[in-house]
């Protein structure tokens, strides 16, 4: 077998990585958090023009018609920067639209959602809740169509979205709906993270809706497994960045006349850091190719989560304890890996539910 990442894969994320190293860094990344939305436009733009938001976007709306592989690679690149950009909400919501849209649905959101011009994202949460439990936002068949009520929160990109893609409780079972972020009853109420980050809790009141794909559970399972692999993905990326900002350090810092690195502890916490990321790495690619290729994925996706969980808490500490003070420094570069890895160990669920997730579905197999 052939474990090799093809061509295209490889390309983009070369180019990826091309960008955003050169468009990110310390003082780019305080200008941006000082603007006040944490969301760098230009870097956006960039990445646009570089057609990277258009790889889950079929060619015939302007995309490039790769998939969710390609889109992983570019997000690997953009947690190793910590780059200020909502492509995993964005990328998984073109991916699910590319996938089950109606051709007017697609020819609608799809040519935005690929120049940039549109920010595609997905309200899934609820207060105290996460996937896959049961949406208490409602949806409700009329006369005119679809209509929503209830609140998400935690949106991530959801102040400056465009379409949100909105789970929600039907009739029939729980469904994915399309709904215009600018649409009368939809209101936005900004929120942060403890990264920094400005999310949104979502409001809807009676909010006009369109039904992507079937509301049988089945969108918003895939809905829910797009969204935590790309979320996985990038969380490589920041583990990854984390381990070679402290390798660095370990390097150039000086205690008792030596590098810190040479000291013992410090160097079996790095070595335990990059074992951390070979397993990630592993688990992270097994889950997406299975999703990419359409195989039941369910035990891969929670397996590779619970490995981003741990692997994050576990490097996110190794980065300030390594670091020392400077680890806490705003100045420097060490604190944003630490809150970003923090925030994505708990996103869509933590170690310990992707465990319970995982234990369910081996007890209900035969012995």
């Amino acid at each position: 077998m052939d474990f090799t990442f093809t061509p295209e894969q490889d390309e983009a994320a070369a180019l990826a990585a091309e960008i955003l190293t050169d468009k990110t860094g310390t003082d780019r990344l305080k200008a941006v958090e000082a603007a006040g939305d944490r969301f760098d436009r230009d870097l956006w733009a960039d990445l646009a023009s570089a057609g990277l938001l258009s790889l889950a976007v079929p060619e015939q709306h302007g995309g490039a018609g790769l998939g969710l592989v390609e889109l992983c690679r570019v997000l690997v690149e953009v947690g190793r920067t910590v780059a200020p950009v909502p492509l995993a909400v964005h990328g998984a919501a073109a991916l699910l639209l590319a996938e089950l849209g109606t051709d007017a649905q697609q020819s609608a959101w799809l040519p935005g959602a690929a120049s940039g011009t549109s920010v595609l994202t997905a309200a899934v949460a609820e207060e105290r809740t996460h996937l896959p439990v049961r949406p208490t936002v409602t949806a409700a068949s009329g006369a005119d169509g679809w209509a929503l009520s209830g609140s998400k929160a935690i949106v991530r990109a959801g102040t400056v979205a465009d379409l949100l893609l909105v789970t929600a409780t039907t009739p029939d079972g729980v469904g994915v709906f399309l709904v215009d972020a600018t649409a009368a009853g939809v209101e936005r109420v900004e929120q942060r993270t403890s990264d920094g980050d400005v999310v949104a809790r979502v409001d809807l009141a009676s909010a006009p809706a369109d039904l992507l794909g079937t509301a049988d559970g089945e969108a918003a399972q895939r809905l829910g497994q797009l969204l935590t692999v790309c979320s996985v993905a990038e969380q490589l990326g920041v583990t990854q960045g984390a381990l070679a900002l402290t390798a660095s350090y370990a390097k150039v810092r000086e205690q008792f006349g030596r590098p810190i690195g040479t000291f013992q502890a410090v160097s079996q916490r790095l070595a335990d850091g990059y074992i951390d990321v070979l397993g990630q790495r592993l688990t992270l690619w097994h889950a997406a190719w299975r999703l990419a290729e359409g195989l039941p994925a369910e035990v891969e996706v929670a397996t590779a989560k619970l490995w981003a969980a741990d692997a994050g808490h576990r490097l996110a500490h190794t980065t300030v304890h390594v670091h020392g003070g400077v680890g806490i420094d705003l100045d420097g570069e060490a604190h944003r890996y630490f809150t970003t890895a923090k925030r994505f160990e708990f996103l869509f669920g933590g170690a310990t539910e992707q465990a319970l997730a995982i234990g369910k579905v081996l007890a209900s197999e035969p012995v």
